[in-house]
Order: structure tokens, then sequence, then C-alpha cells
């Protein structure tokens, strides 16, 4: 049966970011499951007749690349890595465009790495072609450029889950759906037998992570850690997100029939502009400032600008435009913002008044540390 705000929320999102996973995308030894592809690009099929919009970001590479090399094994090392999935995405892509023409639509591939959202201008451009191919009714087939992503180099977005936000954020696509090789969040360990699925998160907080993370290792289960933390990224967004299974089918069509299905994660408030998302949940921070508890509550309450008055502490490397990240004394992050002055200005005019500037620093160009209109609260 349909229930109604998910039918409210399917029928008024026109643009749908899906993200899939290599887990359902894959067999058990790890090769492309090609059967699947093609059951996923019919429900993309039919989420386009319906009227919808969709790009899907996708995981498989490596596992096409193993699947055309005939390898039995995972390679370990990056170099081997990094060529299996290049020879993998063009596979991977053709089996997506293949399937795709059956319906008369196109598969399009975009490669990304971090630094192409970092940028504002190539940010821009990522976004205004992907706005083009859903113009045209083609199918953005978005993952991250896996041949020269370096982690050492900051250039990787951690996950395929993180990446998908960043896409839903980008062209503000009010549905973000996860598909992941579970039904959804649980309210427990969901191979326990007496876990229940929970239907509706209202509110994406350290209660809802904890339902996921191990008692006494911290450590993470599974993927939903980090789905978690897109799902907070796009809601705090303001877009809705739902995860599901990718391996049941039909998954995607009882969505936009409005049925109870996975968990929905809804969006946290008003929708943000697009200047903002890029800010608070795009851009890597350079580095971060330590706030007091006035200025927390000045910032994140009030919705007042940051005065180098508020700031106990800079770590860091970054100048004047650059983004950095908040935190409170006890090193949480609550906001991001553009700030006005360099990380070696800050460590000399923090804790100061704004009328102290001038004689610190010889020269007084701002008021704030960081002005109300490019600050994000991002929890």
């Amino acid at each position: 049966m349909p229930d109604v705000l998910r039918q409210e929320i399917a029928t008024q999102a026109d643009t749908w970011i899906v993200k899939v996973g290599t887990r359902v995308l894959t067999s058990e030894d790890g090769t492309l499951n090609e059967a699947r592809i093609a059951a996923l690009s019919e429900e993309l099929n039919t989420l386009l007749v319906a009227g919808r919009k969709v790009a899907l970001v996708s995981s498989g590479a490596v596992g096409a690349g193993m699947g055309q090399l005939g390898l039995k094994k995972r390679p370990s090392d990056l170099a081997h890595l990094q060529a299996v999935a290049a020879i993998g995405q063009a596979y991977l892509v053709q089996t997506y465009d293949r399937a795709l023409r059956k319906f008369g639509r196109h598969a399009a591939q975009i490669l990304l790495t971090a630094e192409d959202l970092n940028d504002r201008q190539r940010y821009l451009n990522v976004r205004n072609t992907i706005h083009t191919l859903l113009e045209l009714g083609a199918v953005p087939i978005i993952n991250e450029n896996d041949t020269v992503s370096v982690e050492e180099l900051q250039t990787t977005f951690g996950d395929n889950d993180r990446l998908a936000a960043m896409v839903t954020n980008l062209i503000r696509a009010p549905l973000l759906v996860l598909l992941s090789d579970v039904q959804g969040l649980y309210d427990g360990d969901p191979s326990s037998g007496s876990a229940k699925l929970i239907s509706t998160v209202t509110k994406l907080d350290e209660s809802t992570f904890a339902l996921v993370r191990d008692k006494l290792t911290g450590l993470s289960k599974g993927g939903m850690a980090s789905k978690l933390v897109a799902a907070r990224m796009a809601t705090s967004a303001g877009e809705n997100v739902i995860i599901t299974s990718g391996k049941q089918p039909g998954a995607l069509e009882r969505i936009l029939k409005g049925e109870d299905v996975g968990t929905l994660f809804l969006a946290q408030g008003q929708a943000i502009g697009s200047r903002k998302r890029w800010i608070g949940f795009t851009v890597r921070p350079r580095g971060y400032l330590v706030l007091d508890d006035g200025a927390r509550r000045a910032v994140e309450s009030s919705g007042r600008s940051l005065l180098p008055i508020g700031v106990v502490e800079v770590q860091g490397h970054f100048k004047k435009g650059d983004v950095v990240a908040v935190r409170d004394r006890a090193g949480h992050e609550f906001a991001r913002g553009l700030t006005n002055y360099s990380a070696e200005e800050l460590q000399k005019i923090k804790g100061l008044r704004t009328d102290a500037i001038a004689a610190t620093l010889g020269y007084h160009p701002y008021d704030e540390v960081i002005h109300r209109d490019n600050v994000v609260v991002t929890s």
C-alpha cells in the first residue's frame, strides 16, 4: 500500500540520483553481474517514462575489469587496482549503454575526482554538463576516476555514497536513493534475526549512527555508516534520502509508487542554495577553527557571523577565501565557511576584539573571520 508521505516525496521529486554499490552489481566471484545491470536499466527507464530525470552513481569498475581479465582475486596494490578499474570502467559503461539502448536511451560516462568539485569553476562545469545530459534524456553514469585518484593526494571522495550525496547537492536533486545489499537501516544487527527495519528517520543524529557501530571497537559494520554520512549530507541541504536493497527487483518502481520501501531519511528544514551546498558539503576544508561556547551558539543557533574573539584554536594551512571547518571545544564539527583571513593572520588575531585587529596586523580588512552569508551549519 502507498504511504501518503512517501507518495508525496516521489511525486514532487522531478530529479533522482540513484547510487548502486559493488555488492549489488557483482556476483559472488566479484565479477560484474550483467543481468543485474539489465534489470536496473529497465527500472531507470521506468523512471524516465514517468517523467523523472535520473543520474546514476555506479560502482563496479574493478569487478568489470576482473571479469574482462579473467582475474579470480581483487588486486591489492594501487597500480593494479587502477589498471583493472580502467579496463573495467569502459566495459561497465558499455554494459549500461547496451541495456539502455533497448529503450532508446543513451548512457553518458562522467568520471570525477574530488578536485573537480573542490574547484568552483570545474564544479559549475560539471553541474552544467549533467543538467544538459538530463535535458537530452540521457542517463549520466557517474563514478570516481579511479585511474588518477590517489588518497595521499586527497583527490578521492572516500566512497561512492559520499560522491552520490555530492552529486545530489550539485544539481539540487530532491531525492537520493542508495541501493545497498541490505533492506535499509535496522534498530540492531541485521544478522541477529531480531532486529527490525526502521521505516522513517526524522532526525539523523548521533543516536542514529550508534545503531550501526560496534560498541566495543567503534568500527562500522558493512557500508551502512558511510550511507548515513551521505544521507546526512543530503538531508542537511534539504533533500530526502532512501536506503533500500538493490538486489530485490522493482525497488525503484516501488519507491515511485510511494510504497514503504527501505528506510526514508527526511529532509532537515528548507533546501539551501547551490553556493552554500558547495561550501558546506562539497569542498574539502583546508583547515579548521575551534570556537568557544558563546561563538558556537552565535554561529549555529543565531545565524551570526564569526568574530575573532570567539576563535580559540587555528589548525591547517589556508588562505583568504578557502573553506574551513568550524568545531567546538570537544572537536565536533558543526559548520563550514569561507574565511576572510589566512591561517597565519588568524593565529595572531584569535581571541581578540575586532577593534584590536588593525593594531595587531597593521590593517583591518574585515570585522568578521567568516561572514554569516558565507557560513553553513552542517550538523
